[in-house]
């Protein structure tokens, strides 16, 4: 694949930011164009429309991990989880959510500024395509992906920012800021319904131009939205907003044209190649000419990088979500199991440091993974049930990111039917993800009522781990999250090893950063809302 090419638009990537605050609004692009330029035809939009693509995978705030989309999935979606551990006592700060209400942490204003930079950059395609010269078929095309870029990001803002549907009053409580142009003034946040109401909006827009034009991405250019993308974040958006048939419908349609990945691309793409993998529906795209070195994704979990960050401190699955993995699931192979079975026939497990997870270079357990993971550096430390689900391409941390991919429908369309009380359709979608794909041949699933709801969650938990789905899913379900340290039968640090019930942690929401309060005065300590809006209710 060649090296993308690119713009990215000088002047609208900090919207909605205090200008006083220097290092946050560091943004400069890696290449820049007048807007006038980048507007005068459609074939130069169509790299601006790559700019935002770019965006996902660059890096930001001079902070080694905020990383655009990975950092999303790894130190939101993965670390505060309940099936992701790693030997951190140092940052239990973020992986116990212990930051949900302090709105100057970098960790909560991170999230806010990356995704209204995405939105700043399309409301200026949007607003501008229209005066490209060029046919109406490229026009259509560039906003709707435009239009989908923003619809993907205000929803991402809505998890992070906002109450649970659940907890919502029919989303009658605070939402987000609209910036739907290209103004910087003051604007008050909408509520919750309005967001999702915004969300559907741009894209049943994005979906009726991308029909309009007959147009679709080429197939190297899986970094950039096309119909499915827009299919896949509706049934996501729709899941997570408890529109069950929405869901559904949407899952069915991002899926039709991206199969199930066979067993041997399952155990050998290392979730990090895009190419010739038919199940990857929107990913972000990583070659060693542009690449963000230790900053990236990859570098903070692929078991074959040289990062200090996976070296030292490896990725590993929760012991006891490991444990009710079935023997003939393919998927378990993802992970180091530490147990085998003697000669006798009897279950034993390779001696290592229980209350880390650790195995000494001495032990069994270490000499047998480094003889079973040859490309596993020499330095690198051994831990009991550390994955193998992702490896690198190249050092220290190139790799394809994936953003959708066709299992997430299928366990999507299953939650979804089951909750519209069609439990012979979830079964259905479990089982073509689960044996009909070959994953493990030996599935089979009868369960109906709150079983079924719970194998739902398992298979969930266990297909797309690390992919920075925990803690939101936990987040929606309104689950409590339970992590055992080892004398409690898991694997978590006693640090980590904690308790965080649903309304604790502030709901599991970040307040508003100071950022966007200090600058709109529409907006103050994050709970400001339109005049008929009882606060003290809120």
């Amino acid at each position: 694949m060649n090296k993308i090419k690119y713009m990215l638009l000088a002047g609208v990537a900090a919207l909605g930011l205090s200008s006083c605050s220097g290092d946050f609004l560091n943004t400069e692009p890696t290449a820049e164009a007048g807007i006038t330029t980048v507007f005068e035809n459609t074939d130069n939009a169509k790299y601006a429309v790559n700019g935002l693509a770019r965006i996902m995978m660059n890096q930001y705030l001079g902070t080694q991990g905020m990383c655009g989309e990975g950092c999303i999935k790894m130190w939101y979606g993965n670390y505060p989880g309940q099936d992701f551990y790693v030997n951190l006592n140092g940052w239990a700060l973020l992986i116990n959510q212990n930051n949900h209400d302090t709105p100057n942490s970098s960790y909560t204003y991170y999230p806010w500024f990356y995704y209204y930079k995405i939105i700043g950059n399309a409301n200026t395609i949007v607003e501008r395509i229209d005066g490209a010269e060029g046919t109406q078929e490229d026009r259509d095309f560039i906003k709707a992906q435009a239009l989908t870029f923003r619809a993907y990001s205000f929803f991402m803002l809505t998890q992070l920012y906002c109450k649970r549907w659940v907890d919502s009053d029919n989303g009658n409580c605070p939402g987000l800021v609209l910036r739907l142009d290209e103004s910087m003034g003051d604007y008050p946040l909408t509520s919750l319904a309005d967001a999702y109401e915004r969300v559907y909006k741009d894209l049943d827009d994005a979906i009726a131009l991308y029909k309009s034009s007959g147009k679709h991405r080429e197939s190297d250019e899986f970094f950039l939205p096309d119909i499915e993308v827009a299919y896949a974040i509706y049934a996501r958006a729709a899941l997570t907003r408890n529109d069950w048939s929405t869901a559904s419908e949407y899952a069915k349609l991002a899926r039709a044209n991206y199969p199930l990945m066979s067993n041997k691309l399952l155990l050998s793409t290392g979730f990090c190649t895009a190419k010739d993998n038919p199940e990857w529906i929107w990913g972000g795209y990583s070659a060693t000419d542009q690449t963000l070195y230790y900053y990236s994704y990859h570098a903070y979990i692929a078991y074959n990088s040289n990062a200090g960050n996976v070296r030292n401190y490896p990725k590993c699955i929760s012991k006891e979500l490991f444990e009710q993995i079935p023997a003939s699931d393919v998927r378990k192979q993802w992970w180091l199991d530490p147990t085998y079975v003697d000669d006798e026939g009897n279950v034993q497990t390779y001696p290592y440091t229980a209350s880390t997870g650790q195995a000494a270079n001495s032990t069994q357990l270490a000499k047998n993974t480094r003889a079973a993971k040859p490309d596993l550096l020499s330095n690198a430390n051994v831990y009991a049930y550390m994955q193998w689900k992702v490896r690198c391409n190249d050092t220290p941390g190139v790799g394809d990111l994936n953003f959708f991919r066709s299992s997430e429908m299928y366990l999507i369309e299953a939650e979804a039917e089951h909750m519209l009380g069609n439990d012979a359709a979830a079964q259905a979608a479990l089982i073509a993800l689960n044996k009909t794909s070959g994953r493990d041949p030996e599935y089979a699933c009868d369960k109906t009522g709150d079983d079924l709801m719970n194998e739902i969650k398992l298979y969930r938990r266990i297909e797309l781990w690390g992919e920075g789905f925990d803690w939101f899913d936990l987040k929606r379900w309104k689950d409590t999250l339970v992590r055992h340290n080892a004398g409690e039968g898991g694997n978590f640090l006693a640090t980590l090893a904690v308790t965080i019930e649903p309304q604790e942690k502030n709901e599991w929401r970040f307040m508003i950063p100071t950022r966007e309060t200090d600058y709109n005065k529409a907006v103050s300590d994050g709970v400001i809302t339109p005049a008929n809006w009882n606060l003290n209710n809120q």
